[in-house]
């Protein structure tokens, strides 16, 4: 047998054994945990169904899905995971950063695929990328240099620009690494950076307040399920004092945000189902590599430019991915 005859026994054999396990009736259960809120990740969860369904995994039929949300109570993500182990599930699919590490807390053997964790390496959810090793395997967000792309474009936007203010989770340990990041690329470009730490929700107000003391040019947001869960008061107050803000993904255009640069969540999502999708079928997490984004996307909002009188460059405006009206 000749090495092609080989690599298409194997596929067949692997489609073989995926068509048993679809057809023995069994239903498979997977385990969603999520740092966030429940209404503000819907639409998200929803498109999570649907590239299951792509692969065959029909909720009800030979799949139940799990969804557990810790509402922004970062303290409460252990007892939902260890809720999740009790339910038996034979995968936990994480969001963030600090879900996979609660999953991990919690059990050694059950396998947890990352949806988009930030640093994986640094938080010490694997010990190597391309063998990741134990249950753990997925995508990482981590692209140390994002922070300052992010403050370039807000310089292209503003070219005067000299002050700026940073949302970011500080209980979240890839927001802290992307606040770094665009501490170091600020001094870079002479702009200062003010700090504004969120831990809950109910921090967002005395932020939001010290960012006007300061006298904030502009506004940027690092992307986790905290500042998500806050996007549309983000976005209403940076309209409602016309600061240009710049947030990490589409969703936060889409609540009313001006402006997006970072990976592209969709496509994280598709591909952590895939994770999924081999594990059900017998692949083992520790021998499935890590992957880093693949695909980027600027997405910009005219009708949030227009709203506090702003014009888009044309430079930023011919690379942009998307143009919301």
């Amino acid at each position: 047998m000749n090495r092609r005859e080989v690599v298409f026994a194997l596929l067949a054999l692997g489609s073989a054994r995926a068509a048993r396990a679809q057809q023995s009736g069994r239903i498979y259960r997977v385990g969603v945990l999520n740092a966030g809120r429940a209404p503000g990740s819907a639409d998200a969860f929803y498109a999570l169904s649907q590239e299951f369904e792509k692969l065959g995994w029909v909720e009800g039929k030979n799949l139940v899905i799990e969804r557990r949300f810790a509402e922004d109570h970062i303290e409460r993500l252990d007892a939902l995971a260890a809720e999740l182990v009790r339910l038996k599930v034979d995968v936990i699919y994480t969001v963030g950063t600090l879900a996979p590490l609660a999953a991990k807390r919690a059990m050694s053997t059950i396998p947890i695929v990352m949806g988009a964790a930030g640093d994986p390496l640094g938080s010490g959810l694997v010990s190597n990328l391309a063998h990741p090793g134990g249950n753990v395997t997925g995508n990482s967000m981590m692209v140390p240099e994002l922070g300052g792309k992010r403050l370039e474009l807000m310089k292209e936007l503003l070219p005067s620009l000299t002050r700026a203010a940073i949302f970011w989770n500080a209980a979240n340990p890839y927001s802290a690494n992307v606040y770094r990041t665009t501490r170091d690329a600020a001094n870079a470009l002479s702009v200062a950076l003010q700090s504004l730490e969120l831990r809950k929700p109910e921090d967002f107000d005395a932020a939001s307040q010290a960012a006007l003391r300061e006298r904030a040019g502009a506004l940027l947001v690092v992307e986790d399920p905290l500042t998500f869960d806050l996007c549309a008061q983000i976005a209403k107050f940076a309209a409602d004092h016309r600061l240009p803000a710049i947030y990490g993904l589409k969703f936060y255009v889409q609540a009313g945000g001006l402006m997006s640069y970072g990976a592209s969540f969709a496509d994280l999502q598709r591909r952590a189902v895939v994770y999924v999708d081999k594990i059900l079928k017998g692949a083992k997490p520790g021998d499935l590599p890590v992957e880093q984004p693949r695909k980027f996307e600027l997405i910009v909002s005219l009708k949030a430019a227009r709203g506090i009188d702003l014009k888009i460059p044309a430079s930023l405006l011919a690379r942009a991915d998307e143009m919301i009206e």
